[in-house]
């Protein structure tokens, strides 16, 4: 047995190993039995438990199967989201955990749909474009496009909260994917706008410098009334908790609103272009 005397505190995919090793040989078992249980060659369980190979979501779950930690604190698969964090954008992490929590999530979105509201094949179009720039690895675009899917998921919840989008009208031209993809994003749209704690705009190209943003901006209000606002760059994700720092954006947004389309002809926008009108 190719046995490596890893340091767990080397890194997170170290700890991972040095645990998974640990479960196994204190059930006597060898690589090649914890591999047969997971369906999984021997090979890839010795990778994993030196460090060579970084664990994966699908991996995670198969052996959270074999040692009957599923769904617990223990489990294999929290362990591994919480070392693909590494592969998101500093400091959206953190900003996930409060938009799963927040009762008001006011949005604006630049060039594409934003997470929220994308369909699971937009949001698998998105991410097969960054594996094709090998800006991510199949990996984390699978594992990308179910946080997309486990976002959604806890919005919806009793009391819903208040979802107000602002589409910069980028979000809407640019097609993504085959005509399919597009004609059930714009679906999707149109269902949003629908509900009932929900408002969907657009903002035209026609408010030129009247748009009081230019890159994407989320403001959330949380259960205690707090506000907060979070804004990424090409480096990080920031999460400004400040509210003499957030209250001019959330200003700003009530302004943007103002500017924008109603949502009456945000949908009458939208479908136009899903029966290929310009």
């Amino acid at each position: 047995m190719n046995r490596n005397d890893l340091n767990p505190d080397a890194s997170p995919e170290a700890a991972y190993g040095a645990r998974l090793r640990s479960l196994r040989e204190a059930r006597g078992w060898t690589q090649e039995d914890l591999a047969e249980r997971a369906e999984y060659s021997s090979v890839h369980v010795s990778a994993v438990e030196n460090g060579r190979k970084p664990p994966t979501l699908r991996f995670s779950r198969s052996v959270d199967r074999v040692f009957g930690f599923e769904g617990t604190p223990d489990s294999f698969e929290r362990e591994y989201r919480e070392i693909k964090h590494g592969s998101l954008l500093e400091g959206f992490p953190e900003y996930v955990d409060y938009e799963g929590r927040a009762v008001e999530i006011r949005l604006y979105e630049v060039g594409v749909i934003p997470g929220l509201l994308q369909t699971p094949e937009y949001a698998a179009t998105l991410e097969a474009d960054a594996v094709r720039r090998e800006a991510i690895t199949p990996e984390q675009a699978e594992e990308r496009v179910e946080l997309v899917s486990r976002r959604q998921a806890t919005l919806a919840r009793t009391p819903s909260p208040l979802i107000l989008a602002v589409l910069d009208e980028s979000c809407i031209r640019r097609p993504l994917g085959d005509p399919a993809i597009m004609d059930a994003q714009f679906e999707r749209l149109l269902k949003f706008a629908e509900r009932p704690n929900t408002v969907l705009q657009v903002a035209p190209f026609s408010m030129g410098a009247r748009r009081p943003f230019s890159l994407p901006i989320t403001v959330l209000t949380m259960p205690d009334r707090s506000i907060m606002s979070y804004a990424e760059s090409a480096q990080r994700g920031h999460l400004e908790r400040d509210t003499r720092s957030v209250l001019p954006m959330l200003t700003a947004y009530h302004q943007l609103q103002a500017e924008a389309l109603s949502q009456a002809a945000a949908v009458a926008m939208i479908s136009k272009l899903r029966k290929g009108t310009p």
